[in-house]
């Protein structure tokens, strides 16, 4: 976790051992994360700007507004990830279901993008704030120069006091409305990891993540999750929704990233006035999902969680535990099989010889390449390729863990 004047501490003790609690943590855990977040990343889902007739609710955004609008106002940065651009377009045309094909999809959402940001930004008018709005593909942040080129904007935006508002490009972007970053809990934590964040809260239409069935009154919310891990995982049926893409499975693919990058995560319920409020006051609001370890570095995020692998290498159980567990490179000699096609200074997925990727870093080496050195000694590359200019395949300082 980073302090207010963002240097780096180690994080927060928590309780020991448990996965999960259903009791609530002591309130100086959450009033410590509360304080350390000088900077807030807050998703807003579908449902929770959607009526039951379908349309946006007006009244649920100006609130969220005006909530929004009282976090800056304590001397925090603020930056918002909302959906909604199909819902606002679905209104807008009278719709009663959400297409199911790309070009519908996405001149839904392109009438009504304009439409949600124009409701965003009357909101906060009142309040004498203005949004800004910034449309995102994947390409934006697999790039690292145009990667570094959005995190200086977002930084400029929050300089000024506007709220910078982020949505996915539907309307361009080929994969996305087909999963390219998922959906936009996984986008809001690129952006968590982009900005160094150390809070991401997701809102949604339920209370958090529950012990069981959210529909059965016996099921509990989980109040503390200290490690995402298949117990957790399982607890996660995938999202189902007429107008949303996100489930908790993906909320929780969303807080492994930003969890694993070294930030904390809170899953909360969007329907009700003032969660922001309680949540930054250090109440038991929700599921907070904990952060893993010390806080990652920008360049280390960005080769981990958010640039998209080329390929993939295999490794043998020696080289996983070198590269896993003992801080080491990753070596020509472990590698024992490997899949796409790229080039040196791509990013790969490493993984098990089963294919559980747990490290993602930049290669050396091309996908030709490798493919006639796997296995061989570093002394032997030289006589193989007729250069050798590294010794590793992927070395430690450009390599991030993941899992």
């Amino acid at each position: 976790m980073r302090d207010s004047d963002g240097k780096t501490r180690d994080p927060l003790p928590v309780p020991h051992q448990a996965s999960i609690q259903t009791i609530a943590m002591p309130d100086l855990l959450r009033q410590e994360i509360a304080t350390a977040a000088d900077l807030i990343v807050v998703k807003i889902g579908s449902r929770v700007l959607t009526r039951e007739d379908g349309l946006l609710d007006q009244h649920r955004v100006a609130t969220l507004a005006e909530e929004l609008h009282e976090l800056i106002e304590t001397g925090r940065k603020v930056v918002l990830v909302s959906s909604g651009a199909v819902v606002a377009g679905m209104g807008r045309l009278g719709l009663q279901r959400r297409p199911t094909d790309l070009a519908h999809l996405q001149a839904v959402a392109a009438v009504g993008q304009s439409n949600l940001v124009e409701s965003y930004d009357k909101a906060l008018a009142r309040h004498g704030r203005h949004a800004a709005q910034l449309l995102l593909t994947t390409e934006d942040m697999d790039h690292r120069a145009r990667y570094l080129n959005v995190r200086n904007t977002l930084l400029t935006l929050l300089e000024y006091g506007a709220l910078p508002i982020i949505n996915e490009n539907d309307t361009v972007a080929v994969d996305e409305l087909q999963n390219t970053f998922g959906d936009n809990d996984r986008l809001a934590a690129a952006v968590t990891n982009l900005l160094r964040a150390p809070l991401l809260v997701l809102l949604s239409d339920v209370d958090g993540l529950y012990d069981g069935d959210p529909n059965d009154p016996r099921s509990q919310v989980i109040t503390t999750v200290t490690q995402i891990d298949d117990s957790i995982l399982r607890l996660a049926a995938p999202g189902d929704s007429a107008v949303g893409k996100g489930g908790m499975a993906s909320k929780l693919q969303a807080a492994h990233i930003a969890t694993a990058a070294g930030e904390n995560v809170i899953i909360a319920n969007g329907h009700q006035k003032g969660t922001l409020a309680r949540i930054l006051a250090g109440q038991p609001v929700g599921t907070l999902l904990v952060a893993q370890g010390q806080t990652v570095s920008s360049r280390k995020r960005w080769i981990g969680f958010t640039a998209q692998p080329r390929g993939r290498l295999l490794l043998d159980d020696g080289a996983v535990r070198a590269v896993r567990t003992q801080g080491r490179s990753l070596l020509p000699i472990g590698i024992i099989g490997g899949e796409g096609s790229f080039q040196k200074g791509d990013v790969v997925a490493i993984c098990d010889r089963s294919g559980h990727e747990f490290a993602r870093g930049l290669t050396n080496y091309s996908a030709d390449e490798i493919s006639r050195i796997q296995g061989l000694k570093t002394n032997q590359l030289a006589a193989t390729l007729a250069h050798s200019p590294y010794d590793e395949v992927v070395h430690r300082d450009n390599l991030t863990l993941t899992g």
